[in-house]
């Protein structure tokens, strides 16, 4: 069981770290200091709810809805692309939080709805938790639930220390050209994931 839970831990880790979409939004957030709470709760429950449709034996959806790959892959390159180019446009304009205690906050519901699409309009995240950790966790039979908690923690503990922890690089982004650098840097993230995922990757 121990065993279970230290392997879930670590290979939900070892996945969410990669840069993407979702972690460069949670980023953010936390450097604006802006809704971090709930934008943390999102990603954390969402991955919780994936996690454990994965580990429930739902892996196979994609096999049973043929179609639902595909349409998953382009609904997130197409926000991929807007988003990204709004970034963009935030850089160009000098960045579009230089100062967050300063700048009017956005609300909460366009965040949040942001931060949903980023999550569940990204077909690599199926692949991670769903597939990928759902097959991993049916080798610890029978402690799979031990195994998806434990993966769900992790998703949890990480977002929390970049959403939270992110205030602890604000005097980089005291400087005008740090969060131009930060929006361009979303925005070519954004835009590399949408390539990755429009090439079938």
């Amino acid at each position: 069981m121990l065993e279970a839970a230290v392997q879930g831990y670590l290979v939900a880790l070892s996945l969410i770290l990669a840069i993407g979409a979702q972690n460069a939004f949670v980023l953010r957030q936390g450097l604006r200091r802006e809704h971090v709470g709930p934008v943390v709760a999102v990603c954390a429950i969402s991955d919780a709810v994936l996690i454990g449709a994965g580990v429930a034996g739902f892996g196979s959806l994609s096999a049973a809805l043929p179609w639902f790959g595909e349409a998953m892959r382009w609904l997130g390159v197409t926000f991929l692309v807007i988003y990204g180019a709004l970034r963009f446009k935030a850089a160009l304009r000098g960045g579009e939080a230089l100062q967050p205690s300063e700048a009017g906050s956005a609300p909460l519901g366009k965040v949040l709805a942001t931060c949903v699409v980023l999550t569940w309009a990204n077909p690599h995240v199926y692949l991670d938790t769903v597939v990928l950790i759902g097959s991993i966790s049916a080798q610890h039979a029978p402690h799979q639930a031990v195994f998806g908690v434990a993966a769900a923690c992790a998703s949890l503990s990480f977002f929390t220390a970049l959403g939270f922890g992110a205030r602890l690089l604000a005097p980089v982004f005291a400087r005008h050209s740090a969060w131009v650098w930060l929006e361009a840097g979303v925005g070519l993230t954004m835009w590399a994931i949408a390539a990755g995922l429009a090439l079938g990757g």
